[in-house]
């Protein structure tokens, strides 16, 4: 492979030492991308896995709760590249005005990564392009701190940043200073808009992720608004009805790799490397993705089939049931207000469930018990540094 010049190194000064802040080239890439056969074969089996992934969304028997737990599934797996050790459940049960097991800020993070993507889908379906605005304005959401508190779009930073390190003299990567920002993201912008030549999506896709994360245009949160761009770029482009794929998952198994390509871009040049990563990521995730939303839909059926052989108590079990499939870290009162069935009545129902080994009470407490649908929430839980003991 021959090696391109992407980038130019500017010396900066800063903290009292000078350092050189990395300056990437404008989007499409010159001279173009080197698609050799193994690469375009990846290709091809990433569009065919996503193409599954895409028909498999509109047959799914229940497709909010799986839209619903995929999308936080991808919001859990982003934050932990970033630290936090909020695991799926932990999620859960914040949202279900629970106490998780880890620190609260850690849970809050992700629900706001869980905020901003849903804002960035509700706006693409109103027809708002996806644009430095969008990002800015999904960013705010991603880094809003107070409760109840209307995000303003984020501005780009105006100071020098860096990654690694102490200051920008021992940092691992330090990216452009504030003067190049609106250029380099203008072009960016133009690029999303395939301005000035088309780019097939999934390689688009690519180059888009590495050159905002080399840009890196705010002082906090650009990993997660990075990846946070990759679902919404699948979406806006046709290829995904729903942000279905966990990609997160895959850059944290291959975490150092993921951060190695990154940088090779920037050192030498290396967008093959990158982006064969990226496909494979592409490609494994899609097709992941795919069973476990068939074991997902499978185990459903068993359940529901354990539940229908109850005889005549299986229509109080099943409204039961179904709040806990909605929310899957459920209590005794609050499900018994959803499904206007008594305080007893709920309780007994969920004594049948556990009895049939879907419902599980977790706290071990005499009151405030908590119920989970176990097999559910590890199948979904899988892959986290912190996983819950269901």
């Amino acid at each position: 492979m021959s090696q391109r010049i992407t980038g130019r190194y500017v010396s900066i000064s800063t903290t009292g030492e000078v350092a050189e802040a990395y300056v990437p080239a404008p989007l499409p890439l010159n001279p173009p991308l080197q698609i050799n056969a193994d690469l375009h074969q990846s290709m091809i089996q990433a569009a065919l896995e996503l193409g599954r992934l895409d028909s498999l969304t509109a047959s799914l028997p229940d497709r909010p709760l799986f839209l619903y737990f995929f999308v936080r599934k991808e919001a859990v797996l982003s934050s932990q590249i970033e630290g936090t050790q909020s695991s799926l459940s932990d999620l859960l049960m914040f949202e279900n005005e629970l106490t998780p097991g880890v620190p609260l800020e850690d849970v809050r993070e992700v629900s706001r990564y869980v905020n901003a993507l849903e804002y960035g889908l509700m706006r693409l379906r109103e027809g708002f392009p996806l644009s430095l605005r969008l990002i800015r304005e999904m960013h705010a959401r991603l880094m809003v701190q107070e409760q109840g508190v209307k995000p303003i779009p984020s501005e780009f930073r105006r100071v020098q940043n860096w990654i690694g390190g102490t200051r920008p003299g021992n940092a691992r990567y330090v990216p452009p200073p504030p003067e190049y920002l609106i250029e380099a993201m203008g072009a960016l912008e133009k690029f999303v808009h395939d301005e000035p030549e088309r780019t097939p999506t999934l390689v688009k896709t690519a180059l888009i992720h590495a050159q905002f994360e080399s840009i890196h245009p705010f002082l906090d949160g650009n990993g997660r608004t990075g990846r946070l761009l990759i679902p919404l770029m699948l979406c806006a482009e046709n290829i995904l009805s729903e942000p279905l794929l966990y990609i997160s998952l895959f850059f944290k198994t291959y975490r150092e790799e993921y951060y190695n390509r990154l940088q090779a871009i920037r050192t030498h040049g290396d967008w093959e490397g990158w982006v064969a990563f990226f496909i494979e990521g592409i490609r494994a995730t899609a097709a992941e993705t795919v069973a476990v939303a068939k074991a997902l839909a499978t185990l459903q059926a068993v359940d529901r089939n354990k539940i229908r052989a109850l005889g005549r108590t299986a229509g109080t079990v099943f409204r039961v049931y179904d709040s806990l499939a909605k929310h899957i870290a459920i209590t005794i009162p609050k499900t018994a207000v959803e499904t206007d069935l008594n305080f007893n009545t709920v309780k007994v129902s969920l004594r049948r469930l556990s009895e049939l080994q879907i419902a599980k009470e977790i706290t071990g407490h005499s009151r405030n018990k908590v119920f989970i649908y176990s097999a559910y929430a590890k199948l979904m839980d899988s892959g986290f540094e912190k996983s819950a003991s269901f």
